[in-house]
């Protein structure tokens, strides 16, 4: 059977060149980093170069740097001190964030009685700048605002400088999940002022189970996890070296490659989305993700016309034929609820119709996509909607 993986936002192919270095790393490097002697000392300064390659490509200083478990660890490690150390009583947010910011905005209002306003979304799904701004003027309490710089499931990019902007001007801190952005875009964190944001290392062909947050210099972060002083203390328990080091490589070459990749991805999604159009008619685009200037280049997510008792079986019917999509994101696969975030952007007929997510990197072709762009029309032809 033929396979063909098309879920990179959810987890990327890692890099044969990461693994080979992660290896190396795992078989040669023994010590712990916190330990004195020589075989910690090794373990460290891999630690600590990784980190300063990885500001560097930031533009900021490796103090600023810290590594987690992931995006979602990051997430919840900026929102929750924010609240329970820096005075923050209310946050600013949308409905459509990731999950591993909406709970944690959940829990600190139920916990800490946090104030949560959510800004009004235009109907393709960014939000809306002038209710940020009107959010903003409205109060005197202490804000912070979290907005994802991608949507991980519609793919539509986040004006963030000015939304940087916004939030210097009322005061505000910034928090940005940039879990589907860094390492596809360049971002200039000096020149960009964010004061967090989120990075996870296997969406741009890393190592799962390890990523960063940006905490800017200054803002008083308190610790999440206790236990050790790690990490500047603001994260103990004892680093994940060969994550790490992998990690640090992913992103020097995913940057050192940038554009010729993502020439090559933008070509993949727009022959994706051309095949599509022709062969399956009534096919819709969710969010701006058809849009190259307003969403990602590495995602379609794709509403299909398909009568809602005919949909059940799709997104088995694509497994069943080798095709790795995503009904929603990865991260409520298991859940049956629907995507919130498709819930807060389509309307009440498109909702009834299966959309599917489609994601893409450069392990991908234009032969895979034609595969799955006749299993699409098959099906489409199978539930008896007409298809050219």
């Amino acid at each position: 059977m033929r396979q063909v993986y098309l879920d990179s936002a959810a987890t990327t192919q890692m890099r044969p060149e990461v693994i080979k270095k992660m290896t190396e790393v795992m078989t040669e490097v023994h010590g712990n980093p916190s330990s004195t002697h020589s075989y910690g000392r090794s373990a460290k300064s891999l630690i600590e170069n990784a980190r300063k390659n990885i500001a560097a490509q930031l533009n900021v200083t490796a103090a600023e740097i810290i590594f987690t478990s992931g995006g979602t660890e990051a997430d919840n490690l900026a929102i929750h001190s924010c609240v329970r150390d820096l005075g923050v009583e209310r946050i600013i947010t949308t409905t459509i964030e990731h999950h591993a910011v909406l709970y944690i905005v959940d829990y600190c209002a139920e916990k800490y009685g946090t104030e949560v306003a959510h800004v009004k979304l235009k109907d393709c799904g960014t939000p809306n700048y002038i209710d940020l701004e009107r959010l903003l003027s409205s109060s005197d309490k202490k804000t912070l605002v979290s907005l994802m710089h991608i949507n991980n499931e519609i793919g539509n990019k986040l004006d963030i400088d000015r939304v940087c902007e916004l939030c210097k001007k009322y005061g505000a801190l910034f928090h940005s999940d940039c879990v589907q952005s860094i390492g596809h875009y360049e971002m200039d964190l000096q020149k960009l002022p964010v004061d967090f944001t989120a990075v996870s290392a296997h969406k741009f062909h890393g190592p799962k189970g390890v990523g960063f947050a940006f905490i800017r210099k200054g803002t008083g972060l308190k610790p999440l996890i206790l236990g050790g002083s790690q990490e500047r203390g603001i994260r103990a328990g004892t680093e994940s070296v060969h994550n790490i080091v992998g990690m640090d490589l992913a992103l020097q070459m995913a940057y050192d490659s940038l554009e010729e990749d993502r020439a090559f991805v933008v070509d993949l999604k727009s022959y994706f989305k051309e095949e599509l159009e022709k062969h399956v008619p009534g096919v819709k685009f969710n969010g701006n993700c058809s849009d190259h200037e307003n969403s990602t280049y590495t995602l379609l997510n794709v509403c299909l016309p398909c009568p809602a008792d005919k949909a059940a079986m799709l997104l088995f019917t694509m497994d069943l034929k080798g095709i790795a999509c995503s009904k929603g994101s990865a991260c409520q696969s298991g859940s049956q609820k629907g995507s919130h975030v498709l819930t807060s952007v389509l309307n009440k007929e498109d909702l009834k119709k299966p959309s599917l997510r489609f994601s893409f990197s450069i392990y991908n072709t234009k032969e895979e996509l034609d595969y799955v762009v006749q299993v699409l029309k098959e099906y489409m032809e199978s539930v008896v909607v007409p298809v050219s």
